[in-house]
């Protein structure tokens, strides 16, 4: 088996607050294979952002912090390094796309200017060098007359085009990883079928390895190798794309996969998970799920889930996958009535 590029095990990065502290991820652990894309889903509140802010080391001080855990790139735990070493790292062997484009970008700042910046702070190209390499880096990522758009800045541009910008300024220092955080968020539907291809196709051109944030897992069968379904600041399923969305185990994952619309189910109600994430200042005692369960033990509410392996060799946190006999005081069906 292939040493993982990325490597990341047990992380924890917590939040301190007015309400206590937030353990928005706790116990994050996952390997990144060099040429794949892994997809991190879930709903709001789930801790998939902080996860990728904390790889990148832009988690917000003073009050978000990494309590503790391991990042493992080219052999260095990156939590060691300094923040120059860090700085020197970011955006040229690990690079972000964030969320939002429009408060990402400078908007005092043409969005030509920007993308050179980033070549320039890391020194892998100058001067005409670098803008002659902006300018095909906007015809690589599918905009037209780039010679133009290298002059205007953000609020001229539109969310698509912003999109695709960031997607060029990530791109211009050729790294290694690519962190792509709901890279079509606010898009319509159109556009961001394009910058998924365009995403795809780039990935195949460069060999690049990329780490998708989204919770549609409509994007995740489009793009993604594997899948880490994660829920309460941990990831509770671990598998293959195809196995996981043709054969879900956890109950959570199941949830998901049922709640999108199908052909099969046209004209049924779809299925709806009663209930929201719980407050990172508050994890309950057992599993994180076990309030929006339907196939809870009694057990579930206040014993903690270990990782165990399901039957195809995939991880999952929840007690159904328990090798041991527990005392499970009440079937599901019992819980249920």
């Amino acid at each position: 088996m292939p040493t993982p590029l990325l490597e990341v095990q047990e992380l924890r990065t917590w939040f301190s607050t007015s309400s206590g502290i937030a353990k928005a991820v706790d116990g994050v652990s996952f390997n990144l294979n060099a040429g794949e894309t892994l997809a991190i889903v879930g709903e709001s509140g789930s801790g998939k952002s902080i996860t990728a802010l904390s790889l990148m080391q832009l988690v917000p001080e003073p009050a978000g912090y990494i309590e503790s855990g391991r990042i493992l790139y080219g052999g260095k735990d990156l939590l060691d390094l300094t923040w120059e070493q860090m700085r020197s790292l970011r955006g040229k062997d690990l690079a972000m796309i964030f969320q939002e484009p429009m408060t990402s970008l400078n908007p005092v700042m043409t969005v030509g200017w920007q993308i050179r910046e980033a070549m320039e702070v890391h020194g892998k190209y100058r001067g005409d060098e670098a803008r002659q390499r902006t300018l095909s880096l906007l015809d690589k990522v599918g905009i037209r007359d780039p010679k133009q758009i290298v002059k205007q800045y953000p609020y001229e541009l539109s969310g698509g085009m912003r999109q695709r910008v960031m997607i060029a300024m990530a791109l211009s220092n050729d790294p290694k990883i690519l962190l792509a955080d709901e890279p079509t968020t606010a898009l319509d539907v159109t556009v961001q079928a394009q910058i998924l291809d365009l995403l795809a196709n780039l990935q195949k051109q460069l060999g690049m390895t990329m780490l998708l944030i989204t919770h549609d897992l409509g994007i995740v069968s489009r793009v993604a190798h594997r899948v880490a379904v994660m829920y309460g600041g941990q990831i509770v399923e671990q598998a293959e794309t195809k196995q996981l969305l043709s054969n879900p185990q956890h109950p959570y994952t199941q949830g998901l996969i049922a709640s999108l619309p199908t052909r099969a189910r046209r004209g049924e109600d779809l299925y709806t998970m009663e209930g929201v994430v719980p407050a990172p200042t508050a994890w309950p005692v057992g599993c994180r799920f076990a309030a929006r369960c339907p196939r809870k033990w009694e057990l579930c509410e206040r014993v903690i889930p270990d990782v165990y392996t399901a039957e195809d060799g995939r991880p999952v946190r929840c007690h159904l996958y328990s090798p041991t006999e527990l005392d499970k005081t009440k079937s599901p069906a019992e819980v249920a009535s």
